[in-house]
């Protein structure tokens, strides 16, 4: 029924205005609440400023010798967020985490193109120190590698070597607290490192990477090597620590990238096919490639 029908409960009442004719009303003719409470389109109370993001990365590649490891991959990492990557070996999850503090650059024959910027900095550009880069960009490897030192003297060298003069004590509890590891070990702390179980072990690494006070923290599968419970530490440091610092990190655990990361980046042969919300890729993934990785049809 066209809606200008009159209904068999309500007498007709006079045609509507036409658009121009309701253009035309004066402002009195119109509910108050119209004229008084809604805002401007362009002043809404809820729109928030837009978030610059902490990593740019453009179109970049990236080869071992003749191997075209990474092929134009393009994305956003966001301040204060748990990126993870994932894809099956071999897809350059590892290779483009070192690419972002420049560690790649240590292995004979490679050549990267593209551009990578921190805090919208070009972290290749001829005029930026590599350390530098790398005290900003720190880094957590797949298997806990302690110094041969006392647990203070592991979390103190980095922030020493690269001429910390503050309170050495009061970082190095600092940086144990972050990682979740300063109450199991305060008693402890010039006893080696060695000594410590393999889940303390890789918080000991997390908390000498925060030592030295980076911007971003890179994990490369921090937790494969690790019981559940030591992974489950793990975990929950990584989740403590997005408040302070932004996290990309390379995980095979689908339940564990979905538990702790807050945008999900899946690869496939060096390319980049979806970034999303977790949970939107996840449940709702907008590839089939990805959905068949993420239901374990592949991989």
């Amino acid at each position: 029924m066209s809606t200008n029908e009159p209904t068999d409960d309500a007498p007709p009442s006079p045609p509507a205005p036409s658009p121009a004719s309701a253009d035309e009303a004066t402002p009195d003719a119109r509910p108050q609440s119209t004229r008084d409470d809604t805002p401007p389109a362009d002043a809404s109370p809820s729109a928030e400023p837009s978030v610059e993001p902490k990593l740019n990365i453009d179109d970049l590649h990236f080869w071992y010798s003749d191997n075209h490891a990474l092929q134009g991959i393009t994305m956003d990492v966001q301040p204060n967020k748990v990126t993870a990557l994932i894809g099956p070996s071999g897809c350059g999850k590892s290779t483009l985490l070192r690419c972002l503090n420049r560690m790649n650059e240590l292995i004979q024959g490679t050549t990267l193109e593209g551009t990578i910027l921190v805090d919208g900095q070009d972290i290749y550009a001829e005029d930026t120190d590599p350390v530098m880069v790398r005290r900003r960009v720190g880094m957590v490897f797949q298997k806990p590698n302690p110094f041969p030192k006392t647990i203070y003297k592991n979390v103190a060298w980095g922030a020493e070597i690269n001429g910390y003069t503050g309170d050495v004590d009061a970082l190095v509890e600092r940086s144990l607290r972050q990682a979740a590891l300063w109450d199991e070990v305060k008693d402890q702390l010039h006893t080696s490192a060695l000594n410590l179980s393999g889940g303390q072990q890789q918080r000991l690494c997390i908390a000498r990477t925060l030592a030295v006070q980076p911007d971003v923290v890179l994990m490369d599968e921090p937790a494969s090597a690790l019981d559940p419970i030591a992974t489950s530490k793990v975990e929950e440091t990584i989740t403590e620590l997005k408040k302070d610092y932004t996290i990309v990190i390379v995980t095979h655990n689908m339940q564990q990238a979905s538990r702790i990361s807050d945008e999900t980046a899946f690869l496939y042969m060096g390319r980049l096919v979806e970034m999303n919300p977790t949970d939107e890729l996840f449940t709702r993934p907008e590839k089939d490639r990805t959905e068949a990785y993420v239901t374990g049809r592949f991989g």
